[in-house]
Protein backbone atom coordinates (compact mmCIF):
# COMPACT_ATOMS: atom_id res chain seq x y z
CA UNK A 1 0.00 0.00 0.00
CA UNK A 2 1.47 3.41 -0.76
CA UNK A 3 1.52 5.96 1.97
CA UNK A 4 -0.73 8.67 2.00
CA UNK A 5 0.20 11.62 2.87
CA UNK A 6 -0.03 12.21 6.52
CA UNK A 7 -3.22 14.44 7.49
CA UNK A 8 -3.31 13.05 10.94
CA UNK A 9 -1.58 11.37 13.82
CA UNK A 10 -1.53 7.48 13.98
CA UNK A 11 -2.96 6.40 17.35
CA UNK A 12 -1.99 3.16 19.15
CA UNK A 13 -4.58 2.88 22.14
CA UNK A 14 -3.89 -0.46 24.35
CA UNK A 15 -7.31 -1.96 25.48
CA UNK A 16 -6.11 -4.40 27.62
CA UNK A 17 -3.05 -6.76 27.77
CA UNK A 18 -0.89 -3.95 29.94
CA UNK A 19 -1.17 -4.60 33.86
CA UNK A 20 -1.61 -8.57 33.65
CA UNK A 21 -0.85 -11.45 31.37
CA UNK A 22 -3.94 -12.14 29.63
CA UNK A 23 -6.43 -10.05 28.39
CA UNK A 24 -4.87 -8.94 25.10
CA UNK A 25 -6.61 -6.12 23.44
CA UNK A 26 -4.80 -2.90 21.25
CA UNK A 27 -6.93 -0.28 19.42
CA UNK A 28 -5.09 1.00 15.89
CA UNK A 29 -6.64 4.27 14.83
CA UNK A 30 -6.08 6.39 12.13
CA UNK A 31 -9.25 9.42 10.69
CA UNK A 32 -12.46 7.45 10.18
CA UNK A 33 -10.48 3.98 10.61
CA UNK A 34 -9.80 1.38 13.47
CA UNK A 35 -8.43 -2.09 13.37
CA UNK A 36 -8.26 -4.05 16.69
CA UNK A 37 -5.19 -6.64 17.57
CA UNK A 38 -7.00 -9.72 19.52
CA UNK A 39 -9.40 -9.56 21.81
CA UNK A 40 -8.97 -11.58 25.10
CA UNK A 41 -9.50 -12.78 28.37
CA UNK A 42 -8.37 -12.81 32.04
CA UNK A 43 -9.30 -15.28 34.55
CA UNK A 44 -10.29 -14.28 37.27
CA UNK A 45 -8.51 -13.14 40.73
CA UNK A 46 -9.02 -15.52 44.13
CA UNK A 47 -10.89 -12.11 45.14
CA UNK A 48 -13.19 -12.11 42.46
CA UNK A 49 -15.48 -14.50 44.23
CA UNK A 50 -18.05 -16.15 41.75
CA UNK A 51 -16.68 -14.26 38.61
CA UNK A 52 -16.37 -16.95 35.64
CA UNK A 53 -14.26 -14.51 33.28
CA UNK A 54 -12.45 -10.92 32.55
CA UNK A 55 -12.98 -9.21 29.61
CA UNK A 56 -11.95 -5.71 28.27
CA UNK A 57 -14.01 -2.64 28.80
CA UNK A 58 -14.43 -2.16 24.78
CA UNK A 59 -16.32 1.27 25.59
CA UNK A 60 -14.18 3.00 22.90
CA UNK A 61 -14.61 0.72 20.24
CA UNK A 62 -18.96 0.93 20.53
CA UNK A 63 -18.71 4.62 20.79
CA UNK A 64 -16.82 4.65 17.44
CA UNK A 65 -18.67 1.46 16.48
CA UNK A 66 -18.95 3.56 12.41
CA UNK A 67 -14.95 3.63 12.47
CA UNK A 68 -13.54 -0.35 13.52
CA UNK A 69 -13.24 -2.42 10.51
CA UNK A 70 -11.85 -5.52 11.75
CA UNK A 71 -10.07 -7.65 14.00
CA UNK A 72 -6.69 -8.93 13.30
CA UNK A 73 -6.04 -12.28 15.56
CA UNK A 74 -2.52 -13.08 15.99
CA UNK A 75 -3.29 -16.70 17.53
CA UNK A 76 -5.53 -18.94 19.23
CA UNK A 77 -4.94 -18.71 22.87
CA UNK A 78 -7.79 -17.49 25.28
CA UNK A 79 -5.88 -14.47 26.77
CA UNK A 80 -6.19 -13.66 22.55
CA UNK A 81 -9.75 -15.03 21.61
CA UNK A 82 -11.39 -15.65 24.59
CA UNK A 83 -13.32 -12.08 24.70
CA UNK A 84 -14.67 -12.33 20.72
CA UNK A 85 -17.77 -14.01 21.91
CA UNK A 86 -18.47 -11.03 24.13
CA UNK A 87 -17.45 -8.30 22.02
CA UNK A 88 -18.40 -9.15 19.02
CA UNK A 89 -22.08 -8.98 19.78
CA UNK A 90 -21.54 -4.98 20.43
CA UNK A 91 -18.67 -4.63 17.84
CA UNK A 92 -20.08 -7.22 14.92
CA UNK A 93 -16.95 -6.86 12.11
CA UNK A 94 -14.71 -8.81 10.47
CA UNK A 95 -12.54 -11.45 12.16
CA UNK A 96 -8.89 -12.34 10.36
CA UNK A 97 -6.99 -14.76 11.36
CA UNK A 98 -5.08 -18.19 10.87
CA UNK A 99 -6.96 -21.17 9.94
CA UNK A 100 -6.70 -23.32 13.47
CA UNK A 101 -7.25 -19.88 15.16
CA UNK A 102 -10.44 -19.48 13.57
CA UNK A 103 -11.36 -22.82 14.09
CA UNK A 104 -11.14 -22.58 17.49
CA UNK A 105 -13.04 -19.51 17.63
CA UNK A 106 -16.09 -21.18 15.52
CA UNK A 107 -16.32 -23.45 18.71
CA UNK A 108 -16.50 -20.55 21.08
CA UNK A 109 -19.26 -18.95 18.95
CA UNK A 110 -21.40 -22.49 18.36
CA UNK A 111 -22.94 -21.61 22.25
CA UNK A 112 -22.82 -17.80 21.77
CA UNK A 113 -23.72 -16.65 18.20
CA UNK A 114 -23.00 -13.29 17.19
CA UNK A 115 -23.97 -10.71 14.44
CA UNK A 116 -23.52 -12.01 10.70
CA UNK A 117 -21.35 -8.93 10.23
CA UNK A 118 -18.83 -10.26 12.46
CA UNK A 119 -17.87 -13.12 9.73
CA UNK A 120 -14.43 -14.91 9.94
CA UNK A 121 -12.33 -14.82 7.21
CA UNK A 122 -9.00 -17.10 7.00
CA UNK A 123 -5.65 -15.83 6.03
CA UNK A 124 -2.41 -17.00 4.97
CA UNK A 125 1.22 -16.01 6.08
CA UNK A 126 2.44 -13.43 3.93
CA UNK A 127 -1.07 -12.39 2.79
CA UNK A 128 -1.73 -8.80 3.10
CA UNK A 129 -5.26 -7.37 4.23
CA UNK A 130 -6.84 -4.14 3.41
CA UNK A 131 -8.95 -2.55 6.52
CA UNK A 132 -9.56 0.90 5.81
CA UNK A 133 -6.29 2.57 5.41
CA UNK A 134 -4.55 0.24 6.89
CA UNK A 135 -2.93 -3.09 5.58
CA UNK A 136 -1.97 -5.59 7.58
CA UNK A 137 -0.03 -8.73 6.83
CA UNK A 138 0.67 -11.99 8.62
CA UNK A 139 4.33 -13.15 9.21
CA UNK A 140 4.86 -16.48 10.53
CA UNK A 141 6.38 -17.00 14.28
CA UNK A 142 6.48 -19.63 16.65
CA UNK A 143 4.73 -20.07 19.92
CA UNK A 144 3.10 -23.04 22.32
CA UNK A 145 0.34 -22.93 19.31
CA UNK A 146 0.63 -23.40 15.75
CA UNK A 147 -0.77 -21.01 12.96
CA UNK A 148 0.77 -18.38 15.64
CA UNK A 149 1.55 -15.26 13.83
CA UNK A 150 2.98 -11.20 13.89
CA UNK A 151 1.48 -8.72 12.28
CA UNK A 152 3.40 -6.05 9.91
CA UNK A 153 1.10 -3.16 9.59
CA UNK A 154 1.22 -0.46 6.69
CA UNK A 155 -0.31 3.17 7.68
CA UNK A 156 -0.65 6.35 6.46
CA UNK A 157 2.83 7.36 8.58
CA UNK A 158 4.65 4.29 8.81
CA UNK A 159 4.83 0.54 9.31
CA UNK A 160 3.73 -1.05 12.63
CA UNK A 161 5.50 -4.43 13.87
CA UNK A 162 2.90 -5.97 16.51
CA UNK A 163 4.58 -9.41 17.68
CA UNK A 164 2.40 -11.46 19.01
CA UNK A 165 3.24 -13.90 21.41
CA UNK A 166 6.38 -15.60 19.97
CA UNK A 167 9.43 -17.31 20.29
CA UNK A 168 12.43 -18.39 18.03
CA UNK A 169 12.30 -21.92 17.52
CA UNK A 170 14.96 -23.43 14.63
CA UNK A 171 14.00 -26.81 15.03
CA UNK A 172 9.66 -26.33 15.46
CA UNK A 173 8.00 -29.61 16.06
CA UNK A 174 5.52 -28.46 13.52
CA UNK A 175 5.89 -26.49 10.75
CA UNK A 176 8.63 -24.37 9.54
CA UNK A 177 10.85 -21.74 11.89
CA UNK A 178 9.46 -18.08 12.32
CA UNK A 179 10.25 -15.80 9.09
CA UNK A 180 12.86 -13.65 10.23
CA UNK A 181 13.79 -12.69 6.96
CA UNK A 182 10.64 -10.92 6.70
CA UNK A 183 11.42 -9.16 10.00
CA UNK A 184 14.43 -8.46 8.39
CA UNK A 185 13.08 -7.05 5.36
CA UNK A 186 11.09 -4.68 7.35
CA UNK A 187 13.88 -3.64 9.22
CA UNK A 188 15.68 -2.86 5.77
CA UNK A 189 12.47 -0.51 4.48
CA UNK A 190 12.23 1.01 8.37
CA UNK A 191 9.20 0.58 11.12
CA UNK A 192 8.02 3.16 12.81
CA UNK A 193 7.30 1.41 15.84
CA UNK A 194 7.23 -2.28 17.49
CA UNK A 195 4.82 -3.41 20.08
CA UNK A 196 6.61 -6.50 21.66
CA UNK A 197 5.84 -9.52 23.84
CA UNK A 198 7.60 -9.10 27.53
CA UNK A 199 6.58 -12.58 29.34
CA UNK A 200 9.69 -14.19 29.53
CA UNK A 201 11.80 -10.97 29.74
CA UNK A 202 13.74 -11.90 32.61
CA UNK A 203 14.58 -15.57 31.70
CA UNK A 204 18.09 -15.01 29.82
CA UNK A 205 19.33 -16.90 27.12
CA UNK A 206 17.08 -18.24 23.98
CA UNK A 207 13.77 -20.72 24.57
CA UNK A 208 14.53 -24.06 24.26
CA UNK A 209 12.78 -25.97 21.01
CA UNK A 210 9.95 -27.52 21.16
CA UNK A 211 11.66 -30.90 20.17
CA UNK A 212 13.12 -31.13 23.43
CA UNK A 213 10.23 -32.32 24.97
CA UNK A 214 9.72 -35.01 22.37
CA UNK A 215 13.24 -36.29 23.24
CA UNK A 216 12.23 -36.19 26.90
CA UNK A 217 8.92 -37.95 26.11
CA UNK A 218 11.06 -40.83 24.41
CA UNK A 219 12.73 -41.37 27.79
CA UNK A 220 9.41 -40.87 30.01
CA UNK A 221 8.14 -43.48 27.67
CA UNK A 222 10.92 -46.17 27.61
CA UNK A 223 11.34 -45.96 31.61
CA UNK A 224 8.24 -45.94 32.15
CA UNK A 225 6.89 -48.93 29.39
CA UNK A 226 5.02 -51.25 31.55
CA UNK A 227 2.66 -48.39 33.54
CA UNK A 228 -0.21 -46.66 31.89
CA UNK A 229 0.68 -43.14 30.82
CA UNK A 230 -1.59 -40.11 31.70
CA UNK A 231 -0.05 -36.38 30.28
CA UNK A 232 -1.44 -33.55 31.13
CA UNK A 233 -0.97 -30.29 28.88
CA UNK A 234 -2.63 -27.34 27.40
CA UNK A 235 -5.23 -28.06 24.74
CA UNK A 236 -3.91 -25.57 22.70
CA UNK A 237 -0.77 -27.06 22.48
CA UNK A 238 -1.09 -28.66 19.22
CA UNK A 239 2.56 -29.69 18.23
CA UNK A 240 2.58 -31.10 21.98
CA UNK A 241 0.04 -33.67 21.34
CA UNK A 242 1.48 -34.56 18.17
CA UNK A 243 4.69 -35.56 19.98
CA UNK A 244 2.87 -37.19 22.58
CA UNK A 245 0.81 -39.29 19.92
CA UNK A 246 3.94 -40.05 17.92
CA UNK A 247 6.00 -41.60 21.17
CA UNK A 248 2.76 -43.30 22.41
CA UNK A 249 2.54 -45.12 18.39
CA UNK A 250 6.77 -45.90 18.76
CA UNK A 251 6.03 -47.75 21.74
CA UNK A 252 2.48 -49.14 20.74
CA UNK A 253 0.20 -47.38 23.02
CA UNK A 254 -3.74 -46.78 22.08
CA UNK A 255 -4.76 -43.28 22.67
CA UNK A 256 -7.62 -41.83 24.44
CA UNK A 257 -8.10 -37.74 24.13
CA UNK A 258 -10.28 -36.59 27.40
CA UNK A 259 -11.76 -33.03 28.21
CA UNK A 260 -13.98 -31.18 26.62
CA UNK A 261 -11.24 -28.20 25.20
CA UNK A 262 -8.90 -31.14 24.18
CA UNK A 263 -11.65 -33.14 22.45
CA UNK A 264 -12.29 -30.16 20.57
CA UNK A 265 -9.00 -28.40 20.00
CA UNK A 266 -7.81 -31.84 18.36
CA UNK A 267 -10.60 -32.90 16.73
CA UNK A 268 -10.61 -29.22 14.70
CA UNK A 269 -6.63 -29.67 14.38
CA UNK A 270 -6.82 -33.15 13.04
CA UNK A 271 -9.75 -31.82 10.23
CA UNK A 272 -7.25 -29.21 9.09
CA UNK A 273 -4.35 -31.73 8.99
CA UNK A 274 -2.13 -30.24 11.81
CA UNK A 275 -2.44 -33.52 13.81
CA UNK A 276 -1.79 -36.72 12.11
CA UNK A 277 -2.62 -40.11 13.78
CA UNK A 278 -1.32 -43.56 12.96
CA UNK A 279 -4.27 -45.96 11.92
CA UNK A 280 -6.00 -47.18 14.98
CA UNK A 281 -3.91 -45.65 17.64
CA UNK A 282 -6.80 -42.96 18.78
CA UNK A 283 -9.50 -45.02 20.53
CA UNK A 284 -13.10 -43.63 22.53
CA UNK A 285 -12.37 -43.36 26.11
CA UNK A 286 -15.59 -46.00 26.41
CA UNK A 287 -12.75 -48.13 24.75
CA UNK A 288 -10.23 -48.22 27.58
CA UNK A 289 -11.48 -51.01 29.79
CA UNK A 290 -10.96 -53.23 26.47
CA UNK A 291 -7.01 -53.28 26.44
CA UNK A 292 -4.39 -53.76 29.25
CA UNK A 293 -3.60 -50.55 31.15
CA UNK A 294 0.13 -50.60 30.33
CA UNK A 295 -0.77 -50.04 26.73
CA UNK A 296 -2.66 -46.89 26.81
CA UNK A 297 -1.82 -43.33 26.98
CA UNK A 298 -4.46 -40.60 27.84
CA UNK A 299 -4.04 -36.94 26.93
CA UNK A 300 -6.11 -34.70 29.32
CA UNK A 301 -6.93 -31.16 30.71
CA UNK A 302 -6.28 -30.07 34.01
CA UNK A 303 -2.87 -29.10 34.07
CA UNK A 304 -3.41 -26.12 35.76
CA UNK A 305 -5.53 -27.61 38.40
CA UNK A 306 -8.27 -26.68 37.36
CA UNK A 307 -11.54 -27.97 39.51
CA UNK A 308 -13.69 -29.61 37.00
CA UNK A 309 -10.94 -30.39 34.21
CA UNK A 310 -10.37 -33.94 33.83
CA UNK A 311 -6.81 -34.34 35.34
CA UNK A 312 -8.73 -32.25 38.67
CA UNK A 313 -11.46 -35.15 38.28
CA UNK A 314 -9.30 -38.21 38.70
CA UNK A 315 -7.44 -36.72 41.44
CA UNK A 316 -10.68 -36.33 43.78
CA UNK A 317 -11.30 -39.72 42.04
CA UNK A 318 -14.91 -39.15 40.89
CA UNK A 319 -13.74 -39.05 37.25
CA UNK A 320 -16.47 -41.58 35.42
CA UNK A 321 -14.61 -43.40 33.37
CA UNK A 322 -10.86 -43.06 34.80
CA UNK A 323 -9.63 -44.58 38.10
CA UNK A 324 -6.36 -43.69 39.06
CA UNK A 325 -4.23 -46.91 40.04
CA UNK A 326 -0.86 -47.45 42.01
CA UNK A 327 1.75 -47.82 38.98
CA UNK A 328 0.12 -45.30 36.89
CA UNK A 329 2.79 -42.29 35.54
CA UNK A 330 1.48 -39.03 35.18
CA UNK A 331 3.29 -36.31 32.93
CA UNK A 332 2.31 -32.69 33.96
CA UNK A 333 3.33 -30.80 30.66
CA UNK A 334 3.30 -27.29 31.38
CA UNK A 335 4.44 -24.75 33.91
CA UNK A 336 1.82 -23.42 36.46
CA UNK A 337 0.37 -20.05 35.32
CA UNK A 338 1.08 -17.39 38.28
CA UNK A 339 -1.53 -18.02 40.82
CA UNK A 340 -2.46 -21.23 39.70
CA UNK A 341 1.04 -23.18 41.85
CA UNK A 342 -1.53 -24.40 44.72
CA UNK A 343 -4.20 -25.40 42.57
CA UNK A 344 -1.29 -27.64 41.03
CA UNK A 345 0.03 -28.69 43.92
CA UNK A 346 -3.22 -29.95 44.95
CA UNK A 347 -3.76 -32.31 42.50
CA UNK A 348 -0.12 -33.35 42.42
CA UNK A 349 -0.39 -34.33 46.15
CA UNK A 350 -3.97 -36.04 45.47
CA UNK A 351 -2.70 -38.13 42.81
CA UNK A 352 0.83 -38.89 44.36
CA UNK A 353 -1.75 -40.19 47.82
CA UNK A 354 -3.59 -42.55 45.12
CA UNK A 355 -0.27 -44.54 44.33
CA UNK A 356 0.47 -42.42 41.06
CA UNK A 357 3.62 -41.82 39.96
CA UNK A 358 3.62 -37.50 39.22
CA UNK A 359 6.43 -36.29 36.56
CA UNK A 360 6.84 -32.45 36.35
CA UNK A 361 10.42 -31.60 35.95
CA UNK A 362 11.71 -31.67 32.13
CA UNK A 363 8.07 -31.95 30.36
CA UNK A 364 7.59 -28.52 28.96
CA UNK A 365 9.43 -25.69 27.10
CA UNK A 366 7.79 -22.16 27.57
CA UNK A 367 6.02 -20.58 24.19
CA UNK A 368 7.44 -17.11 24.99
CA UNK A 369 10.47 -15.58 23.82
CA UNK A 370 13.68 -15.16 26.03
CA UNK A 371 15.30 -11.77 26.62
CA UNK A 372 17.87 -13.16 23.57
CA UNK A 373 15.16 -13.75 21.01
CA UNK A 374 13.77 -10.23 22.19
CA UNK A 375 16.78 -8.59 21.48
CA UNK A 376 17.46 -10.10 18.32
CA UNK A 377 13.75 -9.18 16.82
CA UNK A 378 14.24 -5.99 18.01
CA UNK A 379 18.00 -6.08 16.19
CA UNK A 380 16.42 -6.82 12.60
CA UNK A 381 13.25 -4.89 12.76
CA UNK A 382 15.22 -1.77 14.07
CA UNK A 383 11.93 0.28 14.99
CA UNK A 384 11.99 3.99 15.75
CA UNK A 385 9.90 3.78 18.85
CA UNK A 386 9.49 0.50 20.87
CA UNK A 387 6.04 -0.40 22.70
CA UNK A 388 6.83 -2.81 25.33
CA UNK A 389 3.26 -5.03 25.42
CA UNK A 390 1.73 -8.42 27.17
CA UNK A 391 2.75 -8.39 31.10
CA UNK A 392 2.47 -6.52 34.30
CA UNK A 393 3.78 -3.14 34.55
CA UNK A 394 7.60 -5.07 36.05
CA UNK A 395 8.05 -7.54 32.99
CA UNK A 396 7.56 -4.13 30.32
CA UNK A 397 9.59 -1.97 32.17
CA UNK A 398 12.20 -4.32 32.07
CA UNK A 399 12.20 -4.57 28.87
CA UNK A 400 12.33 -0.79 28.73
CA UNK A 401 15.64 -1.86 31.07
CA UNK A 402 16.98 -4.01 28.42
CA UNK A 403 16.55 -1.47 25.95
CA UNK A 404 17.93 1.44 27.54
CA UNK A 405 21.09 -0.60 28.32
CA UNK A 406 21.32 -1.24 24.68
CA UNK A 407 21.91 2.66 23.97
CA UNK A 408 18.34 3.36 23.34
CA UNK A 409 16.80 6.76 23.88
CA UNK A 410 14.87 6.87 26.74
CA UNK A 411 12.19 9.12 24.49
CA UNK A 412 11.77 6.56 21.95
CA UNK A 413 10.48 3.78 24.66
CA UNK A 414 6.54 4.00 25.58
CA UNK A 415 5.62 1.77 29.02
CA UNK A 416 1.77 2.29 28.83
CA UNK A 417 -1.12 1.48 30.39
CA UNK A 418 -4.18 0.17 29.37
CA UNK A 419 -6.56 3.22 27.71
CA UNK A 420 -3.32 5.27 27.16
CA UNK A 421 -3.44 7.09 23.62
CA UNK A 422 -0.31 7.22 21.66
CA UNK A 423 -0.03 9.46 18.59
CA UNK A 424 2.63 9.07 16.34
CA UNK A 425 3.85 10.72 13.63
CA UNK A 426 6.52 9.56 10.88
CA UNK A 427 8.55 12.24 12.52
CA UNK A 428 7.61 12.21 16.30
CA UNK A 429 5.66 10.28 19.16
CA UNK A 430 3.95 11.40 22.35
CA UNK A 431 1.58 9.96 25.35
CA UNK A 432 -1.52 12.82 25.25
CA UNK A 433 -4.31 11.48 27.36
CA UNK A 434 -6.38 8.45 27.40
CA UNK A 435 -9.57 6.74 26.98
CA UNK A 436 -11.98 4.65 29.04
CA UNK A 437 -10.54 1.48 29.40
CA UNK A 438 -10.50 -1.47 32.24
CA UNK A 439 -12.40 -4.90 32.75
CA UNK A 440 -15.40 -6.13 33.07
CA UNK A 441 -16.39 -9.16 34.74
CA UNK A 442 -18.20 -12.11 33.46
CA UNK A 443 -20.50 -14.52 35.87
CA UNK A 444 -22.77 -16.54 33.97
CA UNK A 445 -24.72 -14.84 31.44
CA UNK A 446 -24.75 -10.86 32.95
CA UNK A 447 -21.47 -9.30 31.39
CA UNK A 448 -20.69 -6.14 33.45
CA UNK A 449 -22.99 -6.45 36.10
CA UNK A 450 -20.81 -7.44 38.89
CA UNK A 451 -18.71 -4.31 40.13
CA UNK A 452 -16.50 -3.75 43.04
CA UNK A 453 -19.73 -3.21 45.48
CA UNK A 454 -21.08 -6.87 44.78
CA UNK A 455 -17.40 -8.13 44.81
CA UNK A 456 -17.04 -6.59 48.40
CA UNK A 457 -20.39 -7.39 49.16
CA UNK A 458 -19.35 -11.53 48.31
CA UNK A 459 -15.93 -10.96 49.99
CA UNK A 460 -17.89 -9.65 52.81
CA UNK A 461 -20.51 -12.34 52.97
CA UNK A 462 -17.64 -15.47 52.42
CA UNK A 463 -15.72 -14.07 55.31
CA UNK A 464 -17.91 -13.26 58.13
CA UNK A 465 -21.61 -14.80 56.72
CA UNK A 466 -24.79 -12.86 57.13
CA UNK A 467 -27.83 -12.82 59.95
CA UNK A 468 -31.11 -12.28 58.47
CA UNK A 469 -33.66 -10.35 61.62
CA UNK A 470 -37.37 -11.03 60.85
CA UNK A 471 -40.27 -9.42 62.87
CA UNK A 472 -43.70 -8.34 62.36
CA UNK A 473 -45.47 -5.31 63.93
CA UNK A 474 -49.31 -4.32 63.62
CA UNK A 475 -49.85 -1.47 61.86
CA UNK A 476 -52.99 0.10 63.84
CA UNK A 477 -51.24 -0.39 67.80
CA UNK A 478 -47.14 -0.58 66.98
CA UNK A 479 -46.99 -3.19 68.75
CA UNK A 480 -44.22 -6.01 67.93
CA UNK A 481 -46.60 -9.16 66.48
CA UNK A 482 -44.22 -12.17 65.70
CA UNK A 483 -40.41 -12.32 66.31
CA UNK A 484 -37.85 -11.52 66.21
CA UNK A 485 -36.37 -14.77 64.39
CA UNK A 486 -32.80 -14.27 63.88
CA UNK A 487 -31.49 -16.97 60.29
CA UNK A 488 -28.26 -17.58 60.16
CA UNK A 489 -25.93 -18.85 57.18
CA UNK A 490 -22.14 -18.79 57.50
CA UNK A 491 -21.77 -17.08 60.49
CA UNK A 492 -22.74 -19.65 63.36
CA UNK A 493 -24.20 -23.20 63.97
CA UNK A 494 -27.88 -21.77 65.44
CA UNK A 495 -28.60 -25.42 67.04
CA UNK A 496 -24.97 -25.34 68.41
CA UNK A 497 -25.41 -21.89 69.71
CA UNK A 498 -28.23 -21.71 70.84
CA UNK A 499 -27.45 -19.12 74.30
CA UNK A 500 -25.64 -16.80 71.83
CA UNK A 501 -28.55 -16.51 69.62
CA UNK A 502 -31.13 -16.08 71.89
CA UNK A 503 -28.89 -13.02 73.33
CA UNK A 504 -28.64 -11.55 70.02
CA UNK A 505 -32.66 -12.22 69.45
CA UNK A 506 -33.07 -9.88 73.21
CA UNK A 507 -30.93 -7.21 71.87
CA UNK A 508 -32.74 -7.05 68.54
CA UNK A 509 -35.78 -7.17 70.25
CA UNK A 510 -34.76 -4.68 72.48
CA UNK A 511 -33.71 -2.29 69.75
CA UNK A 512 -37.29 -2.50 68.03
CA UNK A 513 -39.30 -1.83 70.88
CA UNK A 514 -37.11 1.35 72.16
CA UNK A 515 -37.88 2.86 68.68
CA UNK A 516 -41.47 1.85 69.08
CA UNK A 517 -42.00 3.29 72.34
CA UNK A 518 -40.09 6.46 71.22
CA UNK A 519 -43.10 6.04 68.38
CA UNK A 520 -39.74 5.74 65.54
CA UNK A 521 -42.22 3.69 62.60
CA UNK A 522 -40.50 4.69 59.46
CA UNK A 523 -38.68 1.40 58.60
CA UNK A 524 -35.22 2.86 57.48
CA UNK A 525 -35.39 4.43 60.93
CA UNK A 526 -36.74 1.03 62.37
CA UNK A 527 -34.33 -1.02 60.47
CA UNK A 528 -31.15 0.50 61.02
CA UNK A 529 -31.43 0.74 65.07
CA UNK A 530 -31.60 -3.05 64.96
CA UNK A 531 -28.48 -3.79 62.92
CA UNK A 532 -26.17 -1.48 64.76
CA UNK A 533 -27.48 -3.05 67.93
CA UNK A 534 -26.90 -6.25 66.78
CA UNK A 535 -23.44 -5.43 65.10
CA UNK A 536 -22.27 -4.06 67.78
CA UNK A 537 -23.39 -6.97 70.25
CA UNK A 538 -21.60 -9.51 68.37
CA UNK A 539 -18.51 -7.52 68.01
CA UNK A 540 -18.08 -7.21 71.48
CA UNK A 541 -19.61 -10.87 72.23
CA UNK A 542 -17.85 -12.59 68.66
CA UNK A 543 -15.43 -10.26 67.27
CA UNK A 544 -17.19 -10.50 63.85
CA UNK A 545 -18.95 -8.15 61.92
CA UNK A 546 -21.96 -10.64 59.67
CA UNK A 547 -23.67 -8.95 57.17
CA UNK A 548 -27.17 -8.27 59.13
CA UNK A 549 -30.21 -7.97 57.06
CA UNK A 550 -33.64 -6.68 59.15
CA UNK A 551 -36.69 -7.70 57.58
CA UNK A 552 -39.34 -5.82 59.29
CA UNK A 553 -42.49 -6.85 57.74
CA UNK A 554 -46.21 -4.56 59.11
CA UNK A 555 -49.50 -5.93 59.65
Amino acid sequence: MARQKEKEKLKIIPLGGLEQIGMNMTAIEYGDDIIVIDCGLAFPDDDMLGVDLVIPDVTYLTENIGKVRAFFITHGHEDHIGALPYVLERVPVPVYGMRLTLAIVEGKLVEHPVPDAAERRVVQYGQKIDAGVFQVEFIRVNHSIVDAAALAIETPVGTLVHTGDFKIDYTPAFGEPADLARFAELGKKGVLAMLCESTNIFREGFTRSEQWVGRNFENMFAEHANSRIIVSTFASNVSRVQQIINTAAKYDKKVVVDGRSMVNIITAAVELGYIQVPNNCLIPIEELKNYPKERTVLITTGSQGESMAALSRMAANIHRKVTIEPGDTIILSSTPIPGNEKAVAKVMNDLSLLGAKVIFQDTHVSGHACREEIKLLYALVKPKYAIPIHGEFRHRQEQREMLLEQGWNPDNIFVLRSGDVLELTSRSAEAVGSVPAGSLMVDGLGVGDVGNIVLRDRQTLAQHGIIVVVAVIERSTGQLVSGPDLVSRGFVYIRENEELVEEARQVVENAIQECLDRRIIDWPRLKNAVRDDLNDFLWHRMKRCPVILPVIMEV
